[in-house]
């Protein structure tokens, strides 16, 4: 049994980091919208690669995030990642102390 609590404790904090990562990855996507950076550099590109899919799924799911201009859509997606890591991700770790 406390295999399975630490490993599930440890896919926890990974999903967990990996979710704190992503969300600053948006957070950078969306500041460099508002200041029009080189479409040609690499890490411009590699931000949009990231985040673009997702904005796109949201504005197409959600289209009132997208009106007059205004681009909502790194809003909706930075609440649904704190969504999931105060719920899925803790409910996780919670379950894994309670293993032990």
């Amino acid at each position: 049994m406390i295999v399975l609590a630490n490993t599930l404790g440890a896919v926890a904090m990974v999903l967990g980091s990996l979710l704190n990562l992503y969300f600053w990855v948006v957070i950078i996507a969306a500041v460099l919208t508002w200041v029009r950076p080189d479409p040609y550099n690499p890490v411009v590109h590699t931000l949009r690669l990231l985040t673009e899919p997702v904005f796109y799924r949201v504005r197409k799911w959600l289209p009132f995030t997208y009106m007059s201009g205004l681009d909502l859509s790194p809003v909706v997606v930075l609440l649904a990642i704190e969504l999931v890591n105060r719920i899925v991700i803790a409910s996780m770790a919670q379950y894994a102390l309670a293993l032990r």
